[in-house]
């Protein structure tokens, strides 16, 4: 898994970027809920509907609440509208956030 983790986590010259892979109307908002081994993703769950930006809204809430850094520093870089997401987060390094995402898997 920490392969697909280094895989999924790059180092940005404004900090660090991960690659997603959302799953909108769920229960609860969670991330991380798994690693997609073919896609190389980080998965995430996020309780709003795919329509007028509010899953992406619920993206940038929940992975900045789990990192502990300003949502206004979470940044969605590409595919706004497709559930592959690569989210720029400022001002973090890549080993800061693979240790974090491996707390919960």
């Amino acid at each position: 898994m920490e392969e697909i983790l280094k895989d999924a986590v790059k180092k940005h010259k404004l900090g660090a970027t991960i690659n997603l892979f959302v799953t909108p109307d769920a229960h609860s908002n969670v991330f991380p809920t798994g690693v997609d081994e073919w896609r190389k993703d980080i998965e995430i769950s996020v309780k709003s509907p795919a329509q007028d930006n509010r899953a992406n809204i619920d993206v940038i809430k929940t992975v900045s609440e789990y990192l502990d850094v300003s949502h206004m520093n979470v940044l969605i870089l590409n595919s706004k509208k497709n559930r592959e997401k690569t989210v720029l987060l400022q001002g973090m390094t890549p080993g800061r956030i693979v240790s974090k995402i491996q707390e919960k898997l």
